[in-house]
């Protein structure tokens, strides 16, 4: 556990003093403290350090072919390809066979209103958003840009 300052002064206070967020009051009240503190001033070097070497580091930006969530193989997009359209069949029927029987069942006037309540509202939700996207597509200006 790192050691705190003596007088109490917030460690908050040098990182904000190094990152321009005080005002010139703060930052007056710190150069004056760092002065007549060794530790607060040996902190402050240590985060003045780090500061610069992080703002300093270069990171190699990866080829745009590692981005990319397409299959890497004919063989496992041809796979995907047929599991999607397994599963979204399936998943339709089970749905529409599950909403059938809720309907149909003995199911009272509030649990019917509460299972197509629930779902009218997802699907309301998605349509509003899907209305949205359609409607900014037309006018994307990064639609041409590929990650």
């Amino acid at each position: 556990m790192r050691e705190r300052c003596p007088t109490g002064l917030e460690e908050r206070l040098l990182t904000a003093y190094l990152d321009g967020e005080l005002t010139q009051g703060g930052m007056q009240k710190v150069e004056v403290h760092v002065e007549a503190c060794a530790h607060c001033r040996s902190l402050l070097e240590d985060l003045s350090r780090i500061r610069e070497a992080t703002m300093n580091t270069s990171f190699a930006t990866p080829p745009d072919n590692q981005w990319n969530e397409l299959p890497r193989t004919p063989a496992s997009g041809t796979f995907r390809r047929l599991g999607w359209w397994l599963v979204i069949p399936w998943l339709v029927l089970v749905i529409a066979w599950g909403l059938w029987e809720a309907w149909k069942g003995s199911a009272g006037v509030l649990e019917r209103v509460l299972v197509f309540g629930g779902i009218g509202g997802v699907v309301l939700l998605f349509l509003s958003v899907l209305l949205d996207r359609l409607r900014d597509a037309a006018t994307d200006r990064y639609r041409e840009v590929n990650r």
